[in-house]
């Protein structure tokens, strides 16, 4: 009995008083729209520096926008994501009047967009796609026609795992938003915990949301992945 009385206090004390339940949920839905958005971004982004390297490895043109997407993989790939979110805010957006929510987007996008380029990539490289990519050759499809109609239909269906992990990933390094300001479910229990002077319970709730976010994320790209096969 005294521990459910210290736990349905703790519960008022975190939720109920002050409406502190508001922190939570201003940071999950700052969470579930920055994980979105970067997703989103990251994943066109990604796909542009894919096809500009492959065309470049099929065709040997525009080597210059080869080495560029190579020298931006490399970076983004190399740094941390914390180091790239405060190069934009506080260097790169220092003195723009951008809101910090789309700050937030850019450099989520940024970093995701170098990761999914490189899971694309090993799709077009699959050994299981040489051969249609030679017959398509020499039946003279033009490059697009055959990355359209051929290589990237089946492509897809054998790295959506991969871009699936992706989005999981993507969605728990939304947490480090706080760092720049961004109401997240990390600043939002740290947030309360300033107030109830209990860290417990906060970061447990907010862990507990997060593996329901996960938990959601899993099963749609189950379900994506699950068509995939029944219908690719």
């Amino acid at each position: 009995m005294e521990f459910l009385s210290t736990l349905g206090e703790k519960f008022y004390q975190t939720f109920i008083y002050e409406q502190r339940y508001l922190y939570f949920l201003e940071g999950l839905k700052y969470t579930v729209v920055i994980a979105l958005a970067s997703a989103f971004l990251g994943l066109v982004i990604g796909t542009i520096i894919a096809l500009i390297r492959d065309y470049y490895k099929e065709n040997k043109k525009i080597l210059i926008l080869k080495k560029i997407a190579d020298f931006y993989v490399y970076i983004i790939r190399g740094t941390p994501t914390l180091l790239q979110l405060m190069i934009l805010y506080y260097v790169i957006f220092k003195t723009s009047t951008i809101s910090v929510i789309l700050v937030g987007i850019l450099a989520f996008s940024i970093n995701s967009s170098a990761y999914v380029a490189e899971i694309i990539r090993a799709g077009f490289e699959s050994n299981s796609l040489d051969g249609q990519r030679e017959a398509a050759k020499t039946l003279g499809l033009k490059y697009f026609t055959t990355m359209k109609n051929i290589i990237f239909p089946q492509a897809i269906k054998q790295i959506f795992p991969a871009l699936g992990n992706e989005c999981i990933t993507l969605l728990k390094e939304t947490s480090i938003a706080g760092y720049i300001g961004i109401v997240e479910l990390i600043k939002a229990s740290d947030i309360v915990s300033s107030r109830t002077y209990d860290y417990f319970f906060p970061l447990i709730v907010s862990a507990l949301i997060y593996l329901f976010l996960t938990f959601i994320l899993t099963k749609l790209m189950n379900y994506g992945e699950r068509k995939l096969n029944h219908d690719v």
